[in-house]
């Protein structure tokens, strides 16, 4: 067959099991060979921003950003928006109710983390053996950027199909499962190569990875299979570079002002500057602003009035808990809870109002008693120009300096050190304005400790479910939510079965 290339967007094709079969056998018309396109280092970097931007639609595409989806399954948003049956698939994944493997935003995600794995192959596959001036760091990025994807994907599907090349032809299409065992030793040879490649942070683009992301992952995939001892290694790398530290105010994370800034380890840049409006904003595709703020803003309708706020209303999915923000409470956590939430009381105090009898039935779905903070829709976030509802360019916080601390006290702790464990702890606390822990809490209450530091530091980052997973904590802390052991993963999507030849339904995922 020849290979071709078209657009970025039709390279990614190559890897999907999805994708016709005519699409690998006829040629493609105004196309450049492949054999002659990765010859060239500009080339080259496109494909790599390619590999961004795919991530950036991933974690951001409306109803079914990767973002969202996997927050939901915690306990520390709701899924909310209008009523009960708004974007019914969403409501599912929140409440453990009809979870299936034909949930399109479920499949929506998958299909983007193999997209963008495919095209990181692609790259990988054609300039491994070249001559390039900047294959080196380009081979580390697509190797972080595959590594990153398989992590994500084993996390919430457990064993997946692991492909690492290109198929040439229908019938190589069809690949199995593999273990997660195998997916991390592939993860862990992908970030090492990432590792040994990457430049460090203050010598590389924002928006790209740097050696401290790769090691941060590193030590964060080590973690997850509770190789606390490895981890610790990388986590010292991190921690010990002065390019990384955490923002002086719990605020400050999130502020337009400090977009990749010094806590910031990966992080996936929005602009609006694009101009989208209700005729030309392409929904379902790519648009450079994040739409999904503006899906989770605090509901209008006459529902919440944000007098006296900088928030601007939006269409009300993913509010806050009052588990979350009891903790804060319990906690005496005001500055990283201002960062975070807003109570009912504090928003009628600053001029707004809740206005319950707006809603559908007379009842704000999922509401219970707090908007969010983190990731709101700030007026400073957008622009004027087009719609701004349709133009945010809030950027998404992927992996941080901060979840790096807590991960290294899980590790130490878990490892008897329970010194370096409180030590890596209070510097979160002490951002937060909480001060030191109690130098006797050791041992279970010292873990015990980590957990709600890190419910309260990540809340809204779609971290915590998936440690409650792994720390077998989920049974316990989702009591009474409909939450079973069959949750602890998402089923594999029914196109996958269906089209690749080597599944059928005994691949299915437990419960499904």
């Amino acid at each position: 067959m020849k290979k071709t290339i078209i657009t970025l967007i039709a390279i990614i094709c190559i890897g999907m099991v999805s994708c016709s079969d005519d699409f690998t056998t006829n040629p493609r018309l105004n196309v450049e060979d492949l054999d002659t396109y990765f010859l060239e280092e500009e080339n080259v970097e496109t494909a790599i921003i390619g590999i961004y931007d795919l991530m950036q639609h991933n974690y951001s595409k409306d109803w079914s950003s990767a973002f969202f989806v996997k927050l939901l399954p915690g306990d520390d948003c709701n899924a909310a928006g209008g009523n009960s049956g708004d974007q019914q698939q969403l409501q599912d994944i929140d409440d453990y109710t009809d979870v299936s493997s034909s949930n399109a935003s479920i499949a929506s995600i998958w299909d983007l983390y193999y997209r963008t794995i495919a095209l990181s192959n692609l790259v990988i596959e054609n300039i491994k053996d070249s001559s390039l001036s900047n294959k080196d760091t380009a081979l580390a990025e697509a190797k972080f950027l595959r590594a990153w994807c398989y992590f994500e994907l084993t996390t919430m599907f457990g064993d997946v199909p692991m492909r690492l090349t290109i198929p040439s032809q229908a019938d190589e299409f069809g690949i199995p499962k593999s273990t997660r065992q195998d997916i991390y030793i592939q993860i862990e040879s992908d970030l090492n190569d990432a590792i040994a490649s990457l430049p460090d942070k203050s010598a590389t683009d924002d928006f790209r990875a740097s050696k401290g992301t790769a090691q941060a992952l590193m030590g964060k995939v080590l973690v997850f299979q509770e190789k606390y001892a490895e981890s610790i290694p990388f986590f010292s790398s991190v921690i010990s570079n002065s390019a990384h530290d955490l923002e002086p105010n719990p605020e400050d994370v999130w502020s337009i002002d400090h977009e990749f800034g010094i806590e910031s380890l990966f992080e996936l840049g929005f602009i609006s500057t694009t101009q989208r409006d209700w005729g030309n904003f392409n929904w379902g595709g790519r648009n450079e602003s994040n739409i999904h703020i503006q899906l989770m803003g605090p509901r209008g309708d006459g529902i919440f009035d944000l007098t006296g706020t900088d928030l601007i209303n939006g269409w009300g999915f993913n509010l806050p808990t009052a588990k979350l923000a009891t903790a804060f409470e319990n906690a005496g956590d005001t500055k990283r809870k201002a960062a975070s939430l807003m109570t009912e009381a504090e928003l009628i105090a600053a001029g707004g109002a809740v206005n319950a009898g707006a809603a559908t039935g007379g009842t704000i779905w999922d509401y219970e008693g707090s908007i969010r903070i983190k990731y709101a829709t700030k007026a400073e976030d957008t622009s004027p120009d087009g719609v701004r509802e349709l133009n945010y360019s809030t950027n998404y916080r992927l992996l941080r300096y901060a979840e790096v601390l807590l991960l290294a006290a899980e590790a130490y702790q878990k490892l008897g050190q329970d010194d370096a464990a409180r030590t890596e702890l209070n510097k979160v606390r002490n951002r937060a304005g909480i001060g030191d822990i109690d130098p006797s809490v050791s041992g279970d209450a010292l873990f015990d400790a980590i957990v709600n530091e890190k419910y309260l530091e990540l809340a809204f980052e779609g971290q915590r479910f998936w440690d409650l997973v792994r720390w077998n904590l989920a049974a316990t802390e989702l009591a009474g939510t409909g939450y079973t052991s069959k949750n602890d993963l998402f089923p594999i999507p029914i196109t996958e079965i269906e089209k690749n030849s080597e599944l059928d339904e005994s691949d299915q995922n437990p419960g499904y």
